[in-house]
């Protein structure tokens, strides 16, 4: 066989006008030699067609695949079945089609390409073929794939593994691999338009959440009602427990899109009793929609090599938004936590762009969403509640035939300045006896994003739960045992 790159083909020269793919199109406009084309006779910028089949081969390594050229098992059977009016054909396009649909191009130069790549991939390039279909071989047919990539998901997987074992609070391998993840994902959007990076807050779709906390106790009940800014949002660093988004003593701000996704995620008991209440998000704030990543898109060109990458990205972010929201039982919190705790501190401190916190399916509700507030992006404003007010909380009262539930808030004010008399000393023996000293003064300099909505106060009454199941039946076998003979 001659050398395939001194053969005439493979020094025949193609423009960028014959070239329907644009991105290949660009590169030879901008980049190609200026040279009189073998298909179209015009002077333009060109390449050889050698260099040409060396880009498609590359394509169609990365992104097609040649199809089986025999049916399988399970195919096999159908044609077996006499019963069956079944008709098997080969997957995907004969080669020829196939390069002329990758690049653009006319028959005869994908002819062209397709004789230099059939000699590069024989079998047995001195002797016949004896019939094998080899790599680009005339009769053989392809179709384009779905990436395959597993570089991200092994890598994700010694991140896994290095933060509960090895590093767990600093890893440069580690910050590497996240900004390759999650870097740039404000240009991503699902086939839809979607973005995977929305807006949220003041005219946005997205201006409120729900949060809730349960409670077993009358008295922690009553706490709440009386300053549900404080206990019902998001709690002070020292009180902050480890959960999915965040480490202990980060304070975030666990909420939902829905009030009834909001008392699902805290998990109540039969016999207890939830809070909740809407917060209104007060400025604009940033979050990464993992409910989108599902459906994440990205358009390119098979010739262009960053493409590959992206397709990877998209794939692994598809499947990462299942492993975040995977369920976790209480006693494999503390170390199956640590990943999604680790991804929540990068976004919120290391990427590019910052991000105020991430939207997830919720695991208890179908079709619901759970939204966590990143700590800087978590503070609940306090509510303007005069210095020395009294309040006290009902939940009801004894009607002697049963307690009737009924809750309410009183609040009472110290007197306004205009009903005070500095000359009674009766008044100033009472504000003596009822002197509340002053707040201690708030160290928490970050912005407020939240401010609870009174109004929206309620409590639920936790009398059924309902548990949803998937039922798998269990096989059992017996057999009788035989000596084994040599």
């Amino acid at each position: 066989m001659a050398d395939i790159e001194n053969d005439d083909i493979a020094i025949k020269r193609i423009c960028h006008c014959c070239i329907g793919e644009t991105y290949l199109a660009s590169e030879i406009r901008s980049s190609g030699d200026e040279a009189e084309c073998d298909y179209c006779g015009e002077n333009a910028p060109s390449i050889a067609v050698g260099v040409l089949a060396e880009r498609i081969e590359e394509a169609f390594s990365d992104h097609y695949t040649r199809t089986a050229d025999q049916p399988n098992w399970e195919e096999e059977r159908l044609l077996a079945d006499s019963e069956l009016d079944y008709e098997w054909n080969r997957k995907g396009l004969p080669v020829n089609e196939a390069i002329q649909e990758a690049a653009g191009i006319d028959e005869e130069p994908a002819a062209d390409v397709l004789e230099i790549l059939e000699e590069r991939h024989a079998p047995y390039p001195d002797k016949d073929n004896l019939g094998v279909e080899s790599e680009f071989s005339s009769e053989s047919y392809y179709e384009q794939r779905d990436p395959t990539f597993i570089g991200l998901h092994m890598g994700w997987h010694e991140f896994e593994h290095s933060l509960k074992t090895k590093a767990r609070f600093f890893s440069r391998t580690a910050e590497e691999l996240l900004a390759r993840i999650f870097g740039g994902t404000d240009t991503l959007s699902t086939r839809k338009g979607r973005p995977l990076v929305v807006n949220a807050g003041p005219k946005t779709r997205l201006d409120h959440l729900y949060r809730s906390r349960v409670f077993q106790a009358e008295d922690g009940l009553s706490e709440a009602l009386c300053r549900p800014d404080a206990r019902i949002g998001s709690p002070p660093p020292k009180m902050a427990r480890a959960g999915r988004m965040n480490a202990q003593g980060i304070s975030v701000f666990y909420g939902a899109t829905k009030a009834d996704v909001a008392i699902a995620e805290v998990r109540p008991p039969v016999g207890s009793r939830v809070v909740v209440a809407r917060f209104d998000i007060t400025r604009r704030l940033r979050l990464l929609d993992l409910s989108a990543a599902n459906d994440v898109h990205v358009d390119g060109s098979i010739f262009d090599p960053s493409f590959k990458e992206r397709l990877h990205r998209a794939d692994f972010l598809r499947s990462l938004a299942r492993r975040m929201v995977r369920p976790v039982l209480p006693d494999d919190e503390g170390i199956d936590y640590l990943p999604t705790q680790a991804v929540a501190d990068f976004l919120a401190t290391a990427n590019a762009p910052r991000l105020d916190g991430i939207i997830f399916p919720s695991v208890q509700v179908k079709k619901g969403n759970n939204v966590v507030l990143f700590h800087e992006s978590a503070k609940v404003a306090e509510e303007a509640i005069p210095e020395g007010t009294e309040i006290t909380a009902s939940t009801g009262q004894d009607l002697g035939d049963g307690w009737e539930f009924d809750y309410s808030v009183t609040e009472i004010v110290p007197p306004s300045e205009a009903s005070k008399t500095d000359s009674n000393e009766d008044a100033f023996l009472e504000n003596y006896l009822h002197y509340t000293p002053p707040p201690l003064p708030d160290d928490d300099d970050r912005p407020e994003t939240l401010r609870l909505v009174m109004a929206s106060i309620e409590v639920h009454h936790v009398s059924r739960v309902k548990v949803i199941t998937e039922r798998h039946s269990v096989g059992r076998y017996r057999s009788e045992k035989r000596p084994f003979k040599y």
